[in-house]
């Protein structure tokens, strides 16, 4: 390892657990506040349209997540193992995950995008459309769907800088893209007069910028890995570890999707306004975990690269140190977010019938928000350790294995209070059952370390 190398190691295995998780996490926090913001911001230019045009926001939005999905497979997978391979001092071998992860998201991104635009409109269908949504769907999932090269590399590149510490540089790249995507939107569906089309062009635009910037450092070489095609694995094994390594991020993203659908599906039979207002709801939910959501992300390095370096006490003091900022920052917000529910659901659309749907969705969040950052940074450890079959099963229940069923028996008992309150029920069920998990795994580690 060269000066650099070893600067980075010594920052990641020194530096108090608690600093390095804030300096790692503040960064990141800032790009998924940004991100979220751009989303919210979407929703909120496009409310203003119509309310078939709100509604279509929450189909498209399952889209998304998808490529997100496959994005966050590689990017994690790839991530975890880089983190781990610098921790022990592999640098090489790390530049092969990092290639190899980038050329399989751009192909997969690739192969989404033209299969969807071949199949359109049975697409759009399959994600909840109904027949008064379904032309703002098609136009804004036509965009979605020539931006998916772009969102399943960005996701990648910027995994792979966060693992490797260097999530400023994460941060420029998904604030660019962000802040560009929230000033094209107002421009191109107002005046110009492109309606749910300019959103849709604003999204793949800044999603095609953003991927360049995150690219940026690679090609200048400040990172640690390198990525050219010529570093591109030629063992299968390789590529067996990212996708089994990642596969809980598929998982979650995955499921996460379906319960969107899901939830457009159930909400449908209740008319358009009921698939607006959880479309609302959904996107202001994401943008209150964005906050602990990030610093849960700077803690995915630190756990990863010093479980490499078998550091294992950092590692345990890292989770908990997470887990009991992320509840507290959702607390807070939750709280002052539940007093405002109905302000907050008026900011988008002003109907009564959305307003009300809105607000009893929102506060039944806000209610059980809070505890999701134990299922998200159980999650988040078990997958950058390499512990695969721990991080699927939470990862799973977060998004998808929980939330499911509850979406297709409580509505059948207490109609639209069981769609409302699914989502946040399944994120408290799920942190109950992984909180034991993550108490025996630390438990057996601290035996381990002694070794």
């Amino acid at each position: 390892m060269n000066d650099a190398q070893n600067r980075q190691y010594e920052r990641m295995t020194c530096t108090p657990v608690w600093k390095l998780v804030l300096v790692l996490g503040i960064p990141t926090t800032v790009s998924m506040l940004i991100t979220n913001i751009y989303n919210t911001a979407d929703t909120f230019f496009v409310s203003k349209i119509s309310v078939s045009a709100s509604g279509a926001t929450g189909i498209v939005f399952a889209l998304m997540a998808i490529l997100q999905a496959v994005g966050f497979m590689f990017g994690h997978g790839a991530g975890s193992n880089i983190s781990r391979l610098l921790g022990a001092r592999r640098v090489e071998h790390a530049s092969v995950f990092a290639s190899t992860s980038v050329f399989l998201a751009l192909g997969a991104g690739m192969v989404i995008g033209i299969t969807g635009l071949l199949f359109l409109e049975p697409l759009m269908r399959l994600l909840g459309s109904t027949e008064t949504i379904l032309g703002d769907s098609k136009m804004y999932g036509m965009f979605i769907l020539i931006a998916g090269p772009a969102m399943t590399v960005g996701c990648v590149l910027n995994n792979i800088l966060r693992y490797e510490g260097r999530a400023a540089f994460a941060m420029v790249g998904l604030t660019t893209g962000g802040i560009l995507n929230m000033l094209l939107d107002p421009v191109l569906i107002f005046y110009f007069h492109m309606g749910i089309a300019g959103a849709g062009m604003a999204t793949a635009v800044s999603q095609y910028i953003s991927t360049v910037i995150l690219l940026i450092p690679f090609l200048r070489g400040k990172t640690v890995t390198r990525i050219h095609v010529r570093n591109m694995t030629k063992d299968l094994r390789d590529v067996k570890n990212i996708m089994l390594t990642g596969l809980p991020s598929l998982a979650r993203q995955g499921l996460n999707s379906i319960s969107t659908t899901l939830i457009n599906v159930q909400a449908a039979a209740f008319g358009d306004a009921a698939i607006a207002a959880m479309s609302i709801v959904g996107r202001c939910s994401n943008l209150l975990f964005g906050f602990a959501l990030g610093i849960a992300q700077g803690f995915q390095p630190v756990s990863a690269f010093n479980y490499g370096a078998k550091k294992y006490d950092r590692v345990k003091k890292a989770a908990w140190f997470t887990i009991l900022m992320g509840m507290g920052i959702l607390g807070v917000l939750c709280t002052g977010c539940y007093i405002n529910a109905p302000s907050i659901v008026r900011l988008f659309r002003k109907e009564e019938e959305i307003l009300h749907i809105g607000t009893g969705a929102l506060r039944w969040m806000c209610r059980f928000l809070f505890t999701l950052p134990l299922s998200a940074v159980g999650s988040m450890l078990f997958q950058s350790i390499g512990k695969k079959g721990r991080a699927l099963l939470i990862a799973s229940m977060q998004s998808g294995l929980v939330v499911i069923p509850l979406l297709l028996i409580l509505p059948r008992f207490f109609g639209l209070t069981g769609i409302q309150t699914a989502q946040p029920f399944a994120y408290f069920v799920s942190g109950t059952i992984t909180v034991p998990i993550i108490v025996r795994f630390f438990r057996d580690l601290k035996a381990d370390s002694k070794k």
